[in-house]
């Protein structure tokens, strides 16, 4: 008899789909963990370990934990959305480099934000189109993001440091962490 392939959902939509409540905005990063959700593209895990020296330079983290997905093209995986909502005080994740790892990683700050993590999405201005298809079909269209300027995945260390530098303020801003 013939194995049942299991069918996949490339939005990761569930039965809160329509939720647009935001995960509570943090006022102060001094003692949170930061989450790093990374996609595997290139340059996308440097380009969070970069924002994440940068925020621990100018914050007292209590921690970073760094975590992969198995695949650019789809959302996290459930298993893996629980582990980092239950470890993490707020997630940073990316990039959003072309259209499916752009509309997959808007879906992952959608669904740890209705897992009740703040969480900052990020991904090149090229895709921006796809990240604002896939927050409309998660149900909230309102989704606020980052973009960096495309390409990322071609950059040197120096420029992926400025990358990081330049979203500081936006992120921050998305996060609700006030001004220092």
């Amino acid at each position: 008899m013939a194995q049942a392939e299991k069918l996949l959902d490339p939005t990761g939509n569930d039965v809160r789909g329509g939720d647009t409540t935001l995960a509570p905005r943090l006022r102060s990063l001094t003692g949170l963990t930061l989450g790093l959700l990374g996609n595997t593209k290139p340059n996308a895990e440097v380009l969070l370990g970069e924002i994440a020296r940068e925020l621990s330079a100018a914050y007292a983290l209590g921690g970073t934990l760094t975590y992969t997905k198995g695949y650019f093209g789809t959302p996290v995986e459930p298993g893996q959305l629980k582990e980092i909502a239950g470890s993490c005080d707020f997630v940073l994740t990316a990039i959003g480099d072309c259209g499916s790892c752009s509309a997959a990683t808007t879906a992952d700050g959608i669904m740890l934000e209705r897992a009740g993590v703040p969480a900052v999405a990020i991904c090149s201005d090229s895709f921006l189109l796809s990240a604002r298809a896939m927050a409309r079909a998660q149900g909230f269209p309102g989704f606020e993001f980052l973009t960096v300027p495309h390409p990322v995945a071609s950059l040197d260390a120096e420029q992926i440091r400025q990358r990081a530098r330049d979203v500081l303020p936006e992120l921050l801003r998305i996060l609700g962490v006030e001004s220092s």
